[in-house]
């Protein structure tokens, strides 16, 4: 990427025949459909849309039918990204016009314009709707309006898209009303924010990510409709976490108070919860031009590859303390960093990390929501997520490795094998047993689609110049000439040190030349070192890793022999016993343990006690019975917050020990491997009660008997210490003798 003048612009190598093969791979293998003349992606979108989602927000893909909010059952905070306006609809217009489907993109501006509302009385979250709802609306007035110039089609346009963009501004910018700049997680779109009929406006905290991205689409709609207020919002916004960034290590925590701007997690990563604030810096740079965000963003990258990176390893460690690493696993998410470390032009990590994450990939089919240093399964729910090949894209246009390609190839392969269904692709609710979730999410069809396609297709043969545009977060297109052709709305005057560490791509953008001078083997150098890295081929002796060194020296193991078993962490099952009658203890639910609480191995008898179910019942704000809870063992639903955050308020309301059940509909122990509860980055040592977690049918089976019996007790207890049990995995009726099958990789939750 060279600057001319003041415009940023890709000088990227062109593709090469390999990519035209593995195009046609892509269009024939993932998207063919056989009844379709048109191009199979075109009639995805349409199929999937139109025949069984529209006009909901997403589609349900085992079900075959659209996924619309209040109608289906609620799944906590996930649901927030539902507004009742078409979101699949509007998450993918600019794709069509990627896809030079000209006719279908104005056909689906005209749907949008017609049936769209965005006053619906629904409280929805500010981040995931500006990022997928009012950049879809942005990307495709840009699309639509440079349609328009060229005289081609959308003569009939009239910057509709840009009004409802903006009319969508407003109904998010009530979030921005707090003392600190710092915005609201939620909002109502009608009723704002703190209104008696907003339903919101006690929340406290919000994710770094949720605060700091918001500069890109906030500011292309100040430029592009001349109302200062967005850019000006965002940037305050913004400001406030630079300002509560930790002065010694310049890291950032997880998440922060809108009101007194304390951190509450004080994690640092490049992953979930922080990981789109340190893109949304680069790319506001990028896009506006303004040397702030890049000073900035260098000075947070030199923190990170100080105290995070270990490559190829990203780590999380304590803002306050980043030599002491606070979590022995990485999330998904992060797999986005490779991608912006090639913005940066810093090459030789992108590379490491990503060819680890490919490892991972091609240990366990797709990346698992998150995994451990030792690359076994964490979390084992993969959602379709697309940073993996944003990543790959980013690296084939860098580099023009062809190897990229068949990284991209396996892409498609494994969606196809192992996730379409039907009526679409469906997420994977454990990459270990293959099973799937009713659920396609509108960034599926918005970015992995779009990432994939690119990295297939020849610029010439796109209708529109890529290197024109970046990519927001949700790989909407907005023009770098942005900077330039529309006047900048407020001036930053903040001003931060420049970066003593500073090398050559401080202030300029890679080029081919200085990245690979005269080696083209270069990426396949750095691959090398890591290609057996996950144990999978021969074995191999890897490099000598940067030990994290605090009291006693952190050594993360990489990979082990092929001779050599790794140490397996294994899960204990523990049990809840219903011993009121007419149970008589004739009925034992298998139950995870919990890292943190009362260790019930160590309690003889177990604990005994009657269940009360908890009001809220996913317990994430003021306990309303407390003075029912109080001697009982509380009933919780699983999401909404972290474990710890919801046995501290039952702990407090007087309950005894607590029973967690999983929000996510079907999942059980026969099933799904059993999982430890571990806590959310901060000291547990408070919490002294027992927990333990029933999946959603052995839940169902406990909060059934408590509604047709009002009064139920039961025991709970490692499964080894009730000897030969009863253990119920089906329903009611069904009482079976089993031994649980448990994976010893099954993942640490926290939430």
């Amino acid at each position: 990427m060279r600057r001319i003048g003041n415009k940023l612009c890709w000088d990227l190598v062109h593709t090469s025949g390999t990519g035209m093969m593995l195009k046609t791979l892509l269009i024939t293998s993932l998207l063919g459909w056989v009844k379709c003349q048109e191009t199979a992606m075109t009639c995805l979108l349409e199929t999937l849309n139109e025949k069984y989602a529209y006009p909901a927000d997403e589609l349900m893909p085992l079900s075959c039918r659209g996924r619309v909010r209040g109608q289906e059952p609620n799944r906590g905070d996930i649901d927030d990204s539902l507004g009742k306006f078409s979101l699949t609809l509007i998450d993918t217009l600019d794709t069509l016009v990627v896809l030079n489907k000209l006719d279908e993109f104005e056909d689906a501006v005209r749907k949008a314009v017609s049936d769209v509302r965005l006053d619906n009385d629904v409280v929805v979250s500010v981040f995931e709707t500006n990022i997928r709802v009012l950049g879809g609306l942005l990307g495709a007035h840009v699309m639509a309006d440079l349609l328009r110039q060229r005289g081609e089609r959308m003569q009939w346009y009239r910057d509709e898209l840009l009004h409802m963009a903006k009319e969508l501004g407003h109904r998010l910018l009530p979030a921005f009303n707090t003392t600190s700049g710092l915005p609201y997680p939620k909002v109502n779109l009608r009723y704002g924010v703190l209104n008696p009929l907003s339903r919101t406006g006690t929340e406290s905290d919000t994710c770094t990510a949720c605060a700091g991205t918001m500069i890109l689409e906030f500011a292309a709609l100040s430029r592009l409709s001349g109302e200062t207020v967005f850019e000006a919002n965002a940037r305050k916004a913004l400001d406030v976490l630079w300002e509560r960034r930790q002065r010694g290590s310049d890291l950032v925590g997880t998440v922060i108070n809108i009101h007194n701007e304390e951190w509450v997690r004080r994690d640092s990563g490049v992953g979930a919860g922080i990981d789109s604030y340190y893109e949304y810096l680069m790319k506001a740079y990028i896009l506006l031009g303004d040397n702030v965000f890049l000073d900035r963003f260098n000075i947070h990258y030199s923190a990170i590859m100080k105290y995070i990176s270990q490559p190829p390893l990203l780590l999380n460690v304590h803002m306050h303390n980043p030599t002491v690493s606070v979590r022995s696993w990485m999330d998904s998410l992060l797999a986005f960093f490779p991608g912006l470390q090639v913005l940066r032009g810093d090459l030789k990590p992108a590379i490491e990390t990503h060819e680890m994450l490919y490892q991972v990939t091609k240990q366990h089919k797709f990346l698992p929501e998150a995994f451990t240093t030792e690359f076994r399964v964490h979390w084992g729910q993969h959602l379709l997520r697309p940073e993996f090949a944003e990543s790959t894209y980013y690296l084939y246009k860098a580099t023009g490795d062809p190897y990229y390609l068949r990284v991209g190839q396996s892409i498609v392969e494994k969606l196809n094998a192992y996730a379409r269904v039907p009526c679409g692709f469906a997420a994977v609710q454990d990459v270990r047993t293959g099973t799937h979730e009713d659920r396609m999410d509108s960034f599926f069809l918005a970015e992995m689609f779009k990432y994939l396609y690119l990295l297939f297709s020849e610029k010439s043969e796109l209708p529109i110049d890529i290197d024109d545009y970046i990519f927001t977060t949700e790989a909407h297109l907005l023009p770098v000439s942005l900077s330039t052709t529309k006047p900048p709305c407020q001036v930053n005057n903040t001003t931060v040190p420049v970066s003593q560490e500073e090398d050559l791509f401080t202030h300029s953008c890679p080029s081919m030349e200085t990245l690979f001078p005269n080696n083209p083997s270069f990426a396949k150098t750095i691959r090398d070192s890591y290609k057996y890295l996950t144990g999978v081929g021969r074995a191999f002796h890897p490099l000598p890793v940067r030990c994290v060194q605090s009291q006693a020296v952190y050594r993360v193991k990489l990979v082990a022999e092929v001779n050599q078993t790794p140490e397996e962490e294994e899960v204990a099952p523990h049990v809840v016993q219903l011993i009121s009658p007419p149970f008589l203890g004739r009925t034992v639910l298998t139950a995870g343990p919990a890292k943190f609480g009362m260790d019930l191995t160590k309690q003889e008898h177990g604990v005994k006690g009657s269940i009360v179910k908890a009001s809220p019942y996913t317990a994430c704000g003021p306990i309303d019975n407390a003075a029912q809870l109080n001697g009982h063992i509380a009933l919780a639903l699983r999401g909404d917050c972290m474990f710890a955050a919801k046995a501290r308020r039952l702990q407090e309301a007087g309950a005894i020990g607590i029973i967690f059940i999983d929000h996510r509909e079907g999942s059980n122990s026969v099933e799904t491997p059993l999982f430890q509860m571990v806590g959310d980055g901060d000291s547990t040592e408070d919490l002294s009660l027992p927990l333990v977690f029933l999946f959603s049918r052995e839940g169902a089976m406990l909060t059934a008997a408590l509604e047709e019996h009002h009064n139920v007790d039961v025991l709970l207890l490692p499964k080894e210490r009730h000897g030969d049990v009863i253990l119920c995995g089906a329903g009611l009726s069904e009482v079976r003798d089993h031994e649980t099958k448990l994976d010893s990789s099954r993942p640490e939750a926290v939430g």
